[in-house]
Order: C-alpha cells, then sequence, then structure tokens
C-alpha cells in the first residue's frame, strides 16, 4: 500500500480530526475516502433514481428555444 505525505495548517488539521473522529474512522481513512469520491468514475448509488422524477422539468428544446444556434467548433 503507498503512503502520501501532506502538509497541511494547524487549523485544517483539527478539522480534519474532528471529521474523522465523526465517522469513527481514521484520519488516513477519512482523506483516502475523500479522494476515492473525487475521483470514482461513476454516478453515486440512488443518482439514477432521480431521471425522470420531476415530472414538470423541461426538455433540452424547451430549455434553448429562443436562444441563438451553437457556434460551429474547431476539431483538435
Amino acid at each position: 500500500m503507498a503512503q502520501i505525505t501532506l502538509y497541511i495548517d494547524d487549523q485544517l488539521q483539527v478539522r480534519l480530526r474532528e471529521a474523522a473522529e465523526q465517522r469513527k474512522v481514521s484520519q488516513s481513512q477519512f482523506v483516502a475516502d475523500l479522494i476515492r469520491t473525487a475521483t470514482a468514475d461513476e454516478w453515486p448509488p440512488g443518482a439514477l433514481d432521480w431521471i425522470g422524477s420531476i415530472p414538470d422539468f423541461p426538455t433540452a428544446e424547451e430549455l434553448r428555444a429562443g436562444l441563438p444556434p451553437d457556434l460551429p467548433r474547431e476539431l483538435p
């Protein structure tokens, strides 16, 4: 398992310690969980359940109505 060194100020370290204690995990585990969440490449559980759940939400076409067309995009 890899190890890293973080340099944080005293106030942030206090906040890290308190947050980890609240979740009953080590500070290392707390930071690892943050990194795991921030770099996840999938939707969180339940996120897809929201699709279509707002009956009056406008369609993309309705949102774009009255706007000028997009500018042509340059190919790389």
